[in-house]
């Protein structure tokens, strides 16, 4: 999805090792925080997003200027097309930043493959220039997950980088001005559908099919939490068929009638933005969306009183856990790259004060512990979602061996326009999916 930060979300961030570079140095465990000449280049290579140049510029820069390590740096907005060529030529990036999720499927392909480096030993690695190892700084849960470790191994290929909690994205001034609650479990959410139905406002839109991964995702933790989303994503048999997996079909079919129908006509990466703007003019109520959106919207006309806000997913019944997926962008390292050592100094050097702050001033957030004191207010507002008894989701499907002739993004998540337009019922949507569960079960990777 080229509109998405995911982009351009996930995501999605970068970790890094300064372990094996001073196991190949033969150098102490102070390595990592040691200010010291080095020599040589590495060829970074990150898909130019909303996020633009600025932020990598200045993090390349500041890593060349503690380290001694040059950085040639490579962006493009469909950076597939320009580094893969060269990589069937055999000639690899030592970093790469780009995201699953993305139409070309690159990263998905060499995970496929198995073509990422392990980078596991960043984690225990100190940053270069702080004194402090990059587990210490990574917020916890972002590793560990089926986006950094897709074999489920428990070892890490793709570093978790810029994040923001998805969730249903909205008007908190709309809501204020007639006097309704947001909701918080999904009968609370019908009610409100039928309030502004009654006022012709829709209770529901989305920029494209694509963004019912985060959805979709959510609502598996909150039916059933993480046991359910792991047995889900890993395409356990008849699962498919269980009274959880039940409740998210059916919230989604509802969910179909109670969205605008001109949805599903823009719902492209070309027209994906008149969906959204059918928020700001108060056509629809919720969207799901990550931060980005404040971005990408940012001149577009509006409500008067437009107040951004996002809220979890609703939950089945009132006390349950709530949930907001949390989309990250990767970075990860390839196997061929020759410069293993150096790229995982770089990496590490991504969760650097530094760093940190360099990305924050073009909106990219990283998953640090100390990311809210480089948020403005605008940012710390949404970002808030999970300060109000929220849960952050993260992973997604397992990672398994490519099948010819599926394509299971269309089979999961495309079906939401055809429910909308009226074209395919429930029950075809989850044949569908029962039918490529069973051909993906036996292929899926260890």
């Amino acid at each position: 999805m080229g509109m998405r930060k995911r982009l351009v979300g996930a995501t999605a961030a970068v970790i890094a090792a300064v372990v094996g570079l001073t196991a190949c140095s033969g150098g102490g465990g102070g390595a990592g925080n040691e200010k010291k000449e080095a020599s040589g280049t590495i060829e970074v290579a990150a898909i130019e997003t909303a996020y633009g140049q600025d932020g990598w510029k200045a993090v390349t820069k500041a890593f060349t200027d503690e380290t001694g390590i040059k950085v040639d740096l490579v962006m493009d907005k469909k950076l597939e097309d320009v580094i893969g060529p060269k990589m069937k030529a055999n000639d690899y990036p030592d970093v790469i930043h780009l995201a699953q999720g993305r139409e070309a499927g690159l990263t998905e392909t060499f995970i496929k493959d198995k073509g990422i480096a392990d980078i596991t030993d960043v984690f225990s690695s100190k940053i270069p220039g702080e004194d402090v190892t990059v587990k210490s700084k990574l917020v916890e849960g972002f590793t560990g997950n089926t986006l950094t470790d897709p074999y489920g191994g428990g070892k890490t290929y793709l570093a978790p980088m810029f994040y923001t909690p998805t969730g249903l994205y909205y008007d908190a001034n709309l809501l204020k001005e007639n006097g309704w609650e947001a909701p918080k479990t999904w009968d609370e959410m019908w009610a409100l559908g039928d309030k502004a139905k009654a006022k012709g406002i829709y209770l529901f839109t989305y920029p494209t099919a694509g963004y019912f991964d985060a959805f979709f995702y959510g609502l598996l933790y909150t039916v059933g939490g993480q046991e359910f989303f792991d047995k889900a994503t890993h395409f356990e048999e008849g699962v498919w068929d269980t009274p959880e997996a039940q409740q998210v079909f059916d919230i989604i079919a509802k969910i179909a009638k109670y969205t605008n129908p001109v949805t599903p006509s823009q719902a492209n990466s070309e027209n994906f933005t008149a969906n959204q703007q059918l928020v700001l003019d108060h056509k629809a109520i919720f969207m799901p969306n990550g931060d980005w959106v404040v971005g990408e919207m940012a001149d577009a006309p509006r409500a008067k009183g437009f107040e951004w806000a996002n809220i979890p997913l609703p939950t089945l019944k009132a006390g349950d856990q709530q949930y907001a997926y949390t989309f990250f962008e990767q970075a990860w390292i390839p196997a061929k790259a020759k410069n293993q050592d150096a790229a995982k100094k770089f990496i590490a050097f991504l969760y650097s004060d530094k760093a940190t702050e360099a990305f924050a001033k073009v909106g990219a957030m990283q998953p640090t512990k100390n990311v809210q004191n480089y948020m403005d207010e605008s940012k710390k507002a949404v970002y808030g979602v999970y300060e109000n008894g929220a849960k952050a989701a993260m992973g997604n499907m397992a990672s398994f061996k490519q099948i010819e002739g599926l394509d299971w993004k269309a089979v999961w998540f495309e079906p939401i326009n055809s429910l909308v337009s009226g074209d395919m019922t429930k029950e075809q949507w989850v044949k569908g999916i029962k039918e490529a569960s069973d051909k993906i079960r036996p292929n899926v990777q260890s």
